[in-house]
């Protein structure tokens, strides 16, 4: 690890809380260790706030920042001084989004999505950066909530119901028999696999020896694996991460049941269950269907070059 990568990951064993996706290990893992972090700090050396980021080449001359591969979220995340009131803590993070800003490195293309819990993001503003929001879906106060499936809507308590006359749910380590299962949605689509299975099993295994992750399968009585779901978890927040089901048995159900089963064992110790949102409109249909509330959250990003902007701006107006 280089200095900075060790200064970050002695920041995240440091703070009270970071959500997964910007814990220092898993930044390693889904970069193949190419990342770097700026930091803010006091005059002591204390870090106020921190913002890895991970660059690519474009055409082998052009430096981004981009954001990596299956990571929800990245962007800055700051260590706020205890009771704070609300005019101190803007002007704290308008102070260290400041320093963390013109450390970074001159690039032709920025795009970060910062968590839904970093909602000021006027210090970007001011240095030229632009903002889209968008949204997940979370249910909150899992813990104690007894209404939960009382809030989903009929047709998913319908296929509980229905699941659980023909499947149970297995729970195990095995990324292969999940990999399978969840490419077949993408064949459906006519779609490759956004990621290969060393990806994932690589990222698997990281998880898996941190005991922040279970797949559940949905199997039948012949042993056939109907649907397929990924979750993650940190001390807050579930997360569904990825899922997928066989075509030959979509009617049973049984994604539907995965998901009511992870709930109901990670609500035990997390607050939150988290579907990590998607603008695409049926999925974004079928994870409202389970009576989450829409979280907004802020896509940072800015072009430094004019032609590059351009080419964005038709492919956002060419896609609706």
């Amino acid at each position: 690890m280089t200095k900075n990568q060790k200064l970050y990951k002695s920041f995240c064993e440091s703070i009270d809380y970071i959500p997964i996706f910007l814990e220092w290990w898993w930044i390693d893992t889904v970069t193949d260790r190419n990342w770097d972090v700026v930091f803010s700090k006091t005059k002591d050396g204390k870090i106020k706030g921190a913002m890895p980021f991970s660059t690519t080449k474009a055409s082998k001359v052009f430096t981004l920042i981009k954001m990596p591969k299956q990571t929800q979220v990245m962007g800055c995340w700051l260590d706020y001084p205890k009771n704070q009131k609300l005019a101190s803590k803007l002007s704290f993070e308008k102070e260290v989004m400041n320093e963390l800003i013109e450390q970074l490195p001159d690039v032709i293309y920025f795009m970060q999505r910062f968590h839904y819990s970093v909602s000021n993001w006027l210090p970007f503003y001011w240095k030229g950066y632009k903002q889209t929001t968008q949204y997940t879906y979370v249910l909150q106060n899992i813990k104690n909530n007894k209404d939960l499936l009382l809030n989903f809507r009929s047709n998913i308590r319908t296929d509980i119901k229905k699941a659980t006359k023909k499947v149970k749910v297995i729970k195990n380590s095995n990324i292969e028999a999940f990999y399978e299962v969840n490419s077949l949605t993408f064949q459906r689509q006519n779609k490759k696999t956004p990621y290969s299975l060393e990806f994932i099993s690589k990222l698997h295994d990281e998880i898996n020896s941190r005991n922040q992750g279970q797949i559940y399968l949905a199997v039948d009585e012949e042993d056939n694996i109907h649907a397929g779901i990924y979750v993650i978890w940190d001390e807050q927040s579930a997360y569904y991460m990825w899922g997928g089901a066989n075509p030959d048995f979509r009617n049973s159900g049984a994604t539907s049941f995965l998901i009511w089963e992870a709930i109901q064992e990670c609500s035990s110790f997390v607050d939150k269950f988290d579907f990590e949102g998607s603008m695409i409109e049926p999925v974004e249909r079928f994870v409202r269907a389970f009576g989450t509330e829409q979280v907004a959250y802020n896509k940072i990003y800015k072009f430094d070059n004019k032609f590059l902007e351009l080419i964005h701006l038709l492919k956002s107006w060419k896609n609706g």
